[in-house]
């Protein structure tokens, strides 16, 4: 079962298996973006929730490197090495596709075009602070690419990404210890145990996956909400 049909037969909102797969959590992500949104996918994860959106979506996808209404990623015999996603991915394209100089698709981030941004990150904190270009370690390269101009320019920022890192240490924290992305700009996290709502009263648990909210707030140094009944 995927993560899709998962969501729709959960009884209520913390219950689910897990932890997600990336393509799980993408599927979900998928499934709450809002028909005919005009939405930008970030480099990594976040590229595969172009494979799970219906056809009939109506979803336009658009990408800081010139394109609008890109399709799923391209499979073996579809691919164009002239057509490709902002992270060089070889993807499709929709009927009525179109292209247009970087100067334009950043016009369009910026000019708050964009209802959704998806991004993956390093950090985010309770507060919705976001930090997805750089580590802060000496020998990391930064990659900001168009992170900054989509966190102040989409309507909606969604983060995509494990709640923990390989060593164990959460993601989500009370505040972001490497260099900002933007400051209050994430309105919602997906990860592979939880999905979180970023709110004025605090960080609200909207469902969970193979764990329970007690035991997320036992590995997490944030107060958590329960999910609104």
């Amino acid at each position: 079962m995927n993560a899709t049909s998962r969501a729709k037969n959960d009884q209520g909102p913390l219950n689910g298996r897990g932890p997600l797969s990336k393509n799980e959590m993408a599927a979900l992500v998928a499934r709450d973006i809002p028909q005919g949104a005009f939405v930008n996918l970030g480099i990594g994860q976040p590229t595969l929730v172009a494979d799970h959106l219906p056809a009939d979506s109506g979803v336009v996808l658009h990408t800081e490197n010139g394109m609008l209404n890109m399709g799923p990623a391209a499979k073996e015999g579809e691919v164009d090495p002239d057509l490709t996603n902002a992270g060089k991915i070889p993807v499709t394209e929709l009927p009525g596709a179109a292209y247009f100089h970087h100067a334009d698709s950043f016009a369009m981030m910026r000019g708050g075009h964009l209802d959704i941004c998806v991004m993956g990150a390093f950090q985010v904190s309770a507060t919705g602070d976001l930090a997805n270009w750089h580590t802060g370690a000496p020998d990391a390269i930064p990659a900001v690419g168009g992170a900054m101009d989509l966190a102040i320019g989409a309507k909606k920022v969604y983060v995509m990404m494990t709640l923990f890192t390989k060593d164990g240490a959460p993601k989500l924290v009370p505040e972001c210890t490497y260099p900002l992305t933007g400051l209050r700009c994430v309105d919602r996290v997906y990860t592979d145990l939880a999905v979180f709502d970023v709110t004025p009263q605090g960080l609200r648990v909207t469902q969970t996956f193979g764990t329970t909210l007690d035991e997320l707030a036992d590995r997490l140094d944030v107060p958590l909400l329960p999910a609104e009944a």
